[in-house]
């Protein structure tokens, strides 16, 4: 049978947790506050009764005071309960919303750190902390106002037809045409209209991130933010569905709404003329006349009672989008851990056969790559761009898993093996490494939080950052990115050589390492490398040929496929991509411009 799939409101209601029973006492609440705030009214009609029945003689009516007070009482019990309300309703929104932010952590921990590279920070921020946010709004506040305004409505329906049917129907036309105006604007096709608005939202928020951490390059090539075509667009998209939704959608009908809402007593004019003959003829004028009383009064309290539920429902939108946009982190498949782990032998890496798809993708990024490295050697990953280098790499230390065949270290597939065990035998060094804004130590200490403060000084000696360190002005307690203390490419990738001599694990894996460096930074970067990689398993991936000469086999992949593999000598001499690659790199090592006497 197949399970009944939960409301958007009971998923939220769940993350409270045991502060669940709080939502409920509070919606309790809140319709009793809202019954209370209609009874004032009643009192009014009452007060209205006795002074058109004493007139001219006011002060027979001696029930006023009474009337008053009760009237008093009732508002100010109202306002008492609404708050008790709203307690227990921020109490229990409060807790959903920390709960959403603690799983969805929880989650994101349990995630394939490949997952990461697809979603940018700035958007995994906007769909966890501001969907999170834009929940508490509900739970908080516009599920007590639904609540307590739907209460209201049946309230105001049983006091509108009390004294006077007909003028209650008058009074309740404006209600109707004003459900119907909420309804274009919030249902059938254009609830759909909120969730093409909220993705533009998550868009432009990536986007966003993406153009600040350019700015330098910005700034550097003297470009203009026209130059970042994604941020331009996504702000546009943005720009045309939130007018869209305005303009297109909801300026007609809200401006009917809020004509019929905020003039309903227009609609008890007619009435009143149809109704005042008879009620001359018939004797009863002092009744018609408290009746008219109340309702012209209480046709007030129309256009609050609507405006709070077309804000309720607005809010249960938002909320449905953003538990849309946490269920992309919460829905996202974990990494699978091992019930039986088994530990490797040695550090001996062999790819049998691996096929690897990205997520969304239908082309392989990987097909039937197979390849050995025998612990203590060192293999390059080389080959065009888009071959597969970098994917390959990835899935030594799970941040994917192989869609099928697979990748062993020490024999025993990386899938079965326990996940700090597995990190610990592996440090990997990328072309773009970030620091925590932290002192270097700490970022340093991030590979083996145990090591004492020697410790990392030697591992920073070893990876040639020991000139470097003397520079700054707190040694390895400086803060990185504070005072106008920031490092360059070829330093910021020295730091994280030295996070990798730290940890001293058994495999290395070094993407494009000197990508960003200077021949300065080249230099010592190698010096740095050689530390790192004495008596371990290396993979090398590099697009700089020179690098790799030394490599004991190099793996050429091209099209997810590993097309050739043997020593630089034999690949060179070859004839095949490689050779090509080869003479290619030395003609544009060898390039250089010509003078202008050169040329001539």
């Amino acid at each position: 049978m197949k399970e009944k799939k939960k409301s958007e409101l009971s998923v939220l209601l769940d993350y409270a947790g045991k502060y669940k029973p709080l939502t409920f006492i509070g919606l309790a609440l809140s319709a009793i506050a809202m019954v209370l705030g209609m009874a004032p009214y009643v009192c009014i009609w009452l007060a209205a009764r006795d002074l058109i029945a004493a007139a001219p003689n006011w002060t027979e009516a001696s029930g006023i005071a009474r009337y008053g007070w009760l009237a008093f009482a009732f508002a100010f019990g109202g306002i008492i309960v609404y708050f008790a309300a709203l307690m227990c309703t921020h109490l229990a929104a409060f807790r959903t919303a920390s709960n959403i932010r603690k799983k969805g952590m929880e989650r994101m921990m349990k995630l394939p750190l490949g997952f990461f590279n697809g979603n940018a920070s700035g958007l995994l921020r906007n769909r966890l902390d501001g969907a999170a946010s834009e929940t508490e709004t509900l739970l908080a506040h516009n599920l007590a106002d639904i609540v307590g305004t739907a209460a209201m409505f049946v309230s105001m329906i049983v006091l509108m037809f009390l004294f006077d049917w007909r003028m209650g129907a008058a009074c309740m036309l404006a209600a109707v045409i004003s459900v119907i105006a909420m309804f274009t604007m919030m249902g059938g096709k254009n609830a759909n209209l909120m969730l093409e608005y909220q993705s533009a939202q998550d868009a432009m928020s990536k986007a966003g991130t993406e153009y600040v951490r350019g700015i330098p390059v910005v700034k550097v090539f003297q470009q203009t933010v026209y130059s970042f075509k994604a941020f331009k667009k996504s702000i546009e998209e943005y720009s045309e569905k939130a007018e869209r939704y305005t303009y297109g959608v909801c300026r007609v009908p809200q401006a009917i709404n809020l004509t019929f809402t905020e003039g309903a007593f227009i609609f008890l004019i007619p009435a009143v003329l149809l109704l005042a003959p008879s009620a001359l003829s018939g004797g009863s004028f002092a009744s018609f006349v408290t009746n008219f009383a109340f309702y012209a009064v209480f046709s007030a309290i129309i256009s609050t009672a609507l405006a709070k539920i077309m804000f309720a429902s607005s809010g249960m939108m938002l909320a449905k989008t953003a538990l849309a946009r946490i269920d992309t982190i919460m829905n996202a498949e974990p990494l699978k851990l091992p019930e039986h782990p088994e530990k490797p032998k040695d550090s001996r890496i062999e790819f049998k056969n691996v096929c690897f798809k990205y997520p969304g993708s239908d082309a392989y990024a990987l097909d039937g790559v197979s390849f050995k490295v025998e612990p203590g050697q060192t293999v390059a990953l080389v080959g065009p761009s888009g071959g597969g280098k970098t994917t390959a790499a990835s899935l030594i230390p799970r941040f994917w898993d192989a869609s099928s065949g697979s990748v062993e270290i020490g024999g025993v597939d990386v899938r079965n093996i326990d996940q700090h065990e597995l990190m610990n035998s592996v440090a990997f060094v990328f072309q773009n490494n970030r620091l925590f804004k932290t002192s270097i130590l700490e970022n340093i200490r991030a590979a083996r939080p145990d090591a004492s403060p020697d410790e990392v000084e030697a591992a920073l000696h070893a990876a040639q950052c020991g000139e470097m360190i003397e520079k700054l002005p707190n040694g390895i307690d400086t803060v990185i990115g504070s005072k106008g203390t920031y490092l360059s490419g070829g330093e910021l990738q020295r730091i994280a050589l030295a996070r990798a001599i730290l940890k001293d694990a058994p495999i290395i894996v070094l993407d494009e390492a000197t990508a960003f460096a200077d021949p300065e930074n080249e230099a010592l970067i190698q010096k740095a490398m050689k530390k790192l990689t004495e008596g371990k398993t290396v993979i090398m991936i590099a697009h700089r040929l020179s690098t790799v000469i030394g490599a004991d086999r190099i793996i050429v992949l091209d099209k997810g496929k590993a097309v050739e593999s043997g020593t630089h000598e034999s690949l060179a001499s070859g004839g095949g991509l490689y050779s090509r690659m080869w003479k290619n790199y030395n003609e544009a090592a060898q390039w250089k411009l010509k003078t202008e006497k050169e040329a001539k």
